[in-house]
């Protein structure tokens, strides 16, 4: 799939300062679990994370192209059906906000352009049925840019552990959830004093604005100190440094943390708050959201989900158990 692939990547201006200045690896933007796009660093942060990562463990890149390049195509009468996926299609590139700073999710190769992970995986697939190549063109986005390049037209969707809420929905459309997660605790690999959520109470708890993180850790550790960061990078920063005790952002990106620094952190007690759901940004009230639904059904139908997973995050966490199939549309 490599000699396919065709990225390009436009950073969102309006996003560029935080963006270029703040590494973000990890999963995402924060919170990803709201998702955090993931946020972004500079080339040379970004260079660094990329030799940390390769450090520590690496994705499979011929199994993940190969996954891609043969994942499902879509009909002409399905791309006709919807207004959206016409538009994609007549533009000939599919443009979708992300990042490439994520361990798990999204990550750029310096070494050969591509960028891969699970939400790479996704939109690359996407493009795929509905272009019949991989041709992703990829907008930077943190956090607080991930609505904003879908209300003025920058994209066409966002991929970016991208957590489906009430609030959101007023400004954008969500197809999915394509995937579940919870919040989690991120603590020093020496720290001993923080076993659970309940013991964070008096603690000096780094969050990522944007993200899901504060309201949930305000309502199950009220005495907890938030300190709020942009970007994961800057949150785990401040854990090394001492300056806070902890971080809480959602498991997904604090096991992109495990795998990207191995034995520099550790995760304290079993993960917690609801259940909560990533979903594909869209414009609102686009049609596009029973198109992508669709193909997020077949790509969990075929296997090619629970593969994808395999490949970006049970392989390299050494985790044995597969997620739950989210129920689309739910």
């Amino acid at each position: 799939m490599s000699k396919n692939l065709s990225q390009q990547v436009v950073l969102d201006r309006r996003g560029f300062v935080a963006a270029t200045f703040a590494t973000v690896a990890g999963l995402g933007l924060a919170g990803c679990s709201d998702t955090c796009a993931e946020a972004e660093k500079g080339s040379a942060a970004s260079s660094k994370s990329s030799e940390d990562t390769e450090a520590s463990t690496t994705l499979d890149a011929k199994a993940f192209d190969k996954l891609v390049d043969n994942g499902p195509k879509a009909d002409d009468d399905a791309i006709a059906a919807s207004t959206w996926a016409t538009a994609v299609k007549d533009a000939g590139v599919f443009k979708i906000g992300g990042v490439q700073t994520s361990t798990l999710f999204s990550l750029l190769n310096e070494k050969d352009g591509q960028t891969r992970g699970f939400d790479a995986g996704i939109a690359q697939l996407l493009s795929n049925y509905i272009l019949g190549e991989n041709k992703v063109e990829i907008t930077q986005v943190t956090s607080d840019t991930r609505e904003s390049v879908l209300q003025n037209g920058q994209v066409d969707a966002v991929f970016a552990t991208y957590t489906i809420t009430d609030e959101r929905k007023k400004l954008v459309s969500f197809a999915g959830p394509y995937y579940y997660t919870q919040q989690a605790i991120l603590v020093l690999a020496d720290n001993d004093d923080i076993k659970s959520v309940d013991d964070l109470a008096d603690k000096n708890v780094a969050v990522q604005s944007g993200s899901n993180g504060p309201a949930i850790l305000e309502e199950l550790a009220p005495k907890a100190s938030q300190q709020e960061f942009k970007t994961d990078e800057e949150a785990r920063q401040a854990l090394q440094q001492g300056r806070v005790d902890a971080y809480v952002i959602d498991n997904n990106m604090q096991q992109s943390a495990l795998v990207r620094e191995p034995g520099k952190y550790k995760i304290a007690g079993k993960p917690f708050g609801s259940k909560e759901p990533y979903g594909i940004g869209l414009p609102l009230d686009s049609d596009g959201v029973a198109f992508v639904n669709d193909f997020l059904k077949k790509i969990e139908d075929d296997g090619t989900w629970t593969e994808l997973w395999q490949i970006c995050i049970g392989d390299r966490t050494g985790d044995t158990n597969v997620p739950e199939l989210p129920e689309i549309g739910a």
